[in-house]
């Protein structure tokens, strides 16, 4: 048994995984707070107690069998949100508020920072950190701090994510890993590993960031009291894990020829390589879990989208789902510009705002939740077009993906499948457990701890075949990239074997084909706003 702790942004989910897939999931609401000044934080103090609540809510599914289960996990293992931060005392108390990735008060010091690298400062960052330097980078926050608050800075002894502070509460030690530190930005890419701190743009924090490990690292045993708390054996190794996309990116079973597409808080496109290259400018470039990296199109809203607007028209979200499926391909001529907190992938552009252009006194709050949908849909082919070209252009890639994989809690929508595939022209292959990330995580704390990972494991669909050996007798995963070797292939089937595809209607890719003329001016009119 294995158990992970995916501490997202809007929720934390604990799965304990047996031989043949999850055996309980629990979940404990996370929230944020929005504030002026384009200011979005989070109570560190709410991040341990959502652990120990989804722990509860996981033991209370399994009933009288739970003593049994937990008592047989061998090991705990990480899926974590990214660039989200909080300065914190030698002690282990947090010195504040955390300021959550998508925060974005920090413009001043964001061009500032690039303006010292020169007149092509910010293109200098992107090429060698990999991360754009804009007003929600963790650079440029933690230069807003040096600024605005030194003295929260001069009082911390440590900057740390919200998995880094849980997993030192399991262990009594202070760890991250090579992929929460390659999302900062503040280090160089290197073939290597992660590269040393950018010279000018870390100094300041260079003393309060942990060491960063392999994600298949073993970082200690977990200590008895939290052990009490969770339900957990003291002592099992604790593994530290990797960020929510490079975890998904294992557990979808993602290669170059299938990119990952996630939808959750927010919307990500993640496409795995072997070898580094020069970051296209839709998208940044991160270190993957089990080598190699990721091309990553970060998106603006998608989930959080959505609870947005569905609280705007008093009703839950689920219920504004259903409306949008009322609503035609293309929204009866609604559209929407997904930027509410500024333009991510693929645009990058911070000064941009959400849009909703072509409304009448005839379209209801269904239409506007399906172009909503439909919003994201275009920023997701636009990053994997983008992706495509760049990665044509150095002869490291094909022409086009075969298809896609599924991510994030949207995948069980039916829905968000149904519209990316018919935008994107592309099939796409959901796995059964619908939690890519804690998957992901699992193969983590597996490969780490020796599990047998191959043992009793067959291929149960044909879908999942495809996946495994590359359609059209193509390279599949484990070749493709350093992710998923035999053993974890295999694993990864076991435990969570694809259950569906999702293939686009022909009439309906027509209809978006002749749509997104539209949907592109509509969008290069908003952002040229926004200058």
């Amino acid at each position: 048994m294995i158990l992970t702790v995916d501490l997202g942004t809007s929720v934390t989910k604990v799965v304990v995984w047996g031989d043949d897939g999850p055996v309980a999931v629990g979940r404990s609401a996370l929230r944020c707070t929005y504030s002026a000044g384009n200011r979005v934080e989070q109570d560190p103090g709410t991040w341990w107690p959502s652990v120990v609540d989804a722990c509860q809510e996981a033991r209370a599914e399994m009933g009288a069998r739970a003593g049994a289960i937990l008592g047989a996990v061998g090991a705990l293992g990480f899926a974590a949100a990214r660039q989200t931060f909080v300065p914190v005392a030698a002690d282990a108390t947090p010195l504040g508020p955390a300021l959550v990735w998508s925060d974005r008060r920090a413009a001043t010091e964001a061009f500032a920072l690039a303006q010292s690298f020169g007149e092509e400062g910010a293109d200098v960052v992107r090429r060698r950190t990999g991360v754009v330097l804009d007003a929600g980078s963790v650079a440029a926050k933690f230069a807003w701090l040096e600024h605005n608050d030194p003295a929260t800075l001069r009082a911390a002894r440590w900057l740390l994510a919200p998995r880094d502070l849980v997993a030192w509460r399991l262990i009594g030690d202070v760890t991250t890993d090579q992929t929460l530190a390659s999302a900062t930005g503040l280090f160089e890419m290197s073939d290597g590993g992660l590269g040393p701190l950018l010279p000018g743009l870390a100094d300041v924090v260079a003393d309060l960031l942990p060491d960063a490990v392999p994600s298949d690292t073993v970082v200690g045993g977990l200590l008895g009291g939290p052990a009490e708390e969770l339900g957990l054996a003291a002592g099992i190794p604790v593994v530290i894990g990797a960020g929510d996309r490079a975890c998904e990116v294992l557990g979808a079973g993602s290669s170059e020829a299938w990119p990952m597409v996630s939808w959750g808080t927010t919307a990500n496109v993640s496409v795995p390589v072997r070898h580094r290259l020069e970051p296209p400018r839709s998208v940044i470039v991160t270190r993957g879990a089990l080598g190699g990296w990721l091309l990553e199109g970060g998106l603006s809203a998608a989930g959080s989208l959505v609870d947005w607007l569905a609280r705007l028209g008093g009703v839950d979200a689920a219920s504004l789902m259903g409306r949008a499926r009322s609503s035609p391909p293309g929204a009866r001529g609604v559209i929407a510009l997904p930027w509410l907190g500024g333009a991510r992938a693929p645009w990058w552009r911070d000064t941009a705002r959400g849009a909703v252009v072509g409304l009448s006194f005839d379209h209801d709050i269904g239409d506007m939740a399906r172009a909503v949908v439909e919003s994201v849909a275009w920023d997701v082919k636009r990053c994997l077009e983008s992706v495509t070209e760049a990665r044509t252009g150095t002869g490291t890639g094909t022409s086009r993906p075969e298809g896609l994989v599924l991510g994030g809690g949207g995948a069980s929508v039916a829905l968000w499948p149904e519209i990316l595939t018919a935008v994107t022209g592309l099939r796409a292959f959901r796995r059964r457990s619908g939690e890519a990330a804690s998957a992901g995580a699992a193969i983590l704390a597996a490969k780490a701890t020796g599990v047998h990972l191959g043992q009793g494991a067959e291929v149960r669909t044909g879908t999942a075949a495809e996946l495994r050996t590359g359609a059209g007798g193509g390279a599949g995963a484990a070749d493709q990239a350093p992710h998923l070797d035999a053993d974890l292939s295999l694993f990864l089937e076991r435990v969570d074997p694809v259950d569906a595809e999702i293939s686009p209607d022909a009439t309906t890719v027509a209809c978006y084909e002749k749509l997104r003329p539209a949907a592109d001016a509509a969008a290069a009119a908003v952002i040229e706003l926004g200058r």
